[in-house]
């Protein structure tokens, strides 16, 4: 038996006329056994690469963490914050739910996370698998610069420039504020409360610091425009009419 022929035929050398240009069967399989092997990773990691660009310029996911939107936003939900919303020459209107870090407004102090355990939540925030800042919030706006905005009137109703506005997003319950006030929101910042009123910690809360309780436009993140998970609760977060058609203040108070 001629075994080196029969070797010879199962893996043949080299092309000899081609020289080293041409490789043998076997060679040239490892080769693309060996792009197939890299390719998952390249494109598991070109994949990531997207989703933080995109969380990072354009949607990002946010992890509801409290009950204070309740029961617009439930702890758990997912909603997508649109981070273009603001970007050219909008500003926040009155009913839109915000995303906003609230550092220098509701926040008065430094971040004491670890540096690693910081990078690592914040990889799973962008992706929507984990918490966000601790100095981030999700509020409603009540009001934007230059509004005189009151609580309450003898129905128990905040007032708008003047106008009573109905709240059909309240958590059921729940009065507008247990807490009265009076403020002419400054030009440039924002006064926010949460739907769950008797549970949410807001601009009330921080009305003899520094803003008054308001809080800067250039804090704002993004805009709540859809609860993406639960799938059951898929829904897109509207601006109640009330609220859209409120006027411009008439003067100093509104």
């Amino acid at each position: 038996m001629d075994t080196d022929a029969q070797l010879t035929e199962r893996d043949p050398a080299s092309d000899p006329v081609e020289g080293s240009g041409r490789r043998s069967r076997f060679a040239r399989f490892r080769a693309v056994a060996a792009q197939l092997r890299y390719r998952p990773v390249t494109l598991f990691a070109l994949c990531l690469a997207f989703l933080f660009l995109l969380s990072n310029f354009v949607v990002q996911p946010f992890l509801i963490p409290s009950t204070s939107m309740e029961n617009t936003l439930q702890v758990g939900d997912r909603v997508l914050v649109n981070k273009l919303a603001y970007r050219f020459g909008a500003t926040p209107q009155r009913g839109d739910v915000i995303v906003f870090d609230g550092t220098g407004s509701f926040v008065h102090r430094e971040s004491g996370e670890n540096p690693v355990t910081g990078l690592l939540r914040k990889a799973g925030a962008a992706l929507g698998l984990a918490r966000s800042d601790d100095t981030d919030y999700v509020k409603r706006v009540i009001g934007v610069g230059g509004d005189h905005v009151t609580c309450c009137d003898k129905r128990g109703r905040i007032k708008v420039n003047g106008v009573p506005v109905t709240e059909g997003y309240l958590h059921p319950g729940d009065a507008p504020s247990a807490v009265p006030f009076d403020i002419v929101v400054p030009k440039g910042r924002l006064w926010v409360m949460g739907d769950h009123r008797a549970r949410s910690s807001d601009s009330r809360d921080h009305l003899g610091e520094a803003g008054g309780g308001t809080v800067p436009v250039d804090r704002v993140i993004g805009r709540a425009d859809l609860i993406s998970w639960p799938f059951d609760r898929w829904s897109t977060l509207t601006t109640p009419g009330d609220l859209a058609r409120i006027p411009v203040p008439a003067g100093p108070h509104g």
